[in-house]
């Protein structure tokens, strides 16, 4: 008589170990931060998030004063004017722009809540792509995103001195990058070339119905939630969720090096 062996259990966590490592440091990031004392903890996120104002004065397309002003605009009462203004000095005192803050921002979370729902987000959209495209090309392209989610933030906050933290850019540019081979047909090859990979993507309804959707719920949720009182008075930084998409979208094509959807990466 033949007898079959018993089935392999089943990893706990089916993810690959350099994403699983990422999720860990992220985790591990603000455990660490939650024992800081409070004043540490906000000379951290000063330093390390992403400030688009503090990078308009250093670049010269706004001046100290200018920063000062249209943080103090629209404040009926005197002290909390005050408060701001005091704020925004303090921030300023501390000149230059901080070039690590384009990415460092994303490694930053202001709630358990934030850092664990992007930790969701990031295994469930950075998982295929890192299949894909292997730990390096894979670290690039989240790079790109969070570049990516700071310009955008920039150009739409010019004059904001509000610490924007979290991995939500990097989670919009995996997400995007997934869009690109996730609902392709397995026998399809995959195209070459940029151009035919977005012409690929226009002809994808599903693919489009996915993006399209996910963009629709950043900006609603991003202009609502200050109103409705779900951000917590720290708004959502939905541009940057959208920068992250953009860059993900045009970041993808030149990573991946594969020409059969079933095969390895190159």
């Amino acid at each position: 008589m033949q007898h079959s062996s018993p089935p392999g259990r089943e990893p706990a966590f089916n993810l690959p170990g350099a994403l699983l490592l990422a999720i860990l440091a992220l985790l591990a990031i603000h455990g660490m931060r939650s024992l800081l004392p409070d004043q540490t903890d906000l000379r951290l996120v000063l330093d390390y998030g992403f400030l688009p104002g503090r990078w308009s004065v250093a670049l010269g397309h706004a001046s100290p004063d200018e920063l000062v002003r249209a943080l103090s605009e629209g404040v009926s009462d005197d002290a909390f004017g005050e408060l701001r203004e005091s704020y925004a000095r303090f921030v300023l005192a501390r000149p230059g722009p901080h070039l690590w803050s384009f990415a460092a921002y994303a490694a930053l979370h202001g709630s358990w809540a934030h850092v664990v729902l992007n930790c969701v987000w990031l295994a469930a959209f950075g998982a295929p792509v890192l299949r894909r495209l292997g730990p390096a090309r894979t670290g690039f392209l989240a790079l790109a995103t969070a570049v990516g989610g700071a310009l955008a933030h920039w150009l739409a906050n010019p004059l904001g001195l509000q610490p924007m933290i979290g991995a939500s850019a990097v989670v919009s540019g995996l997400m995007a990058a997934a869009a690109l081979f996730a609902f392709d047909h397995p026998a399809l090859p995959t195209p070459r070339g940029f151009a035919a990979r977005m012409a690929r993507l226009a002809a994808n309804r599903t693919a489009l119905l996915f993006l399209a959707s996910w963009l629709a719920i950043n900006v609603v949720v991003g202009l609502l939630a200050e109103p409705l009182g779900i951000a917590g008075g720290a708004g959502i930084a939905w541009e940057a969720h959208i920068g992250g998409l953009i860059a993900g979208l045009l970041t993808f094509p030149f990573l991946d090096r594969r020409s059969d959807p079933l095969g390895p990466p190159a």
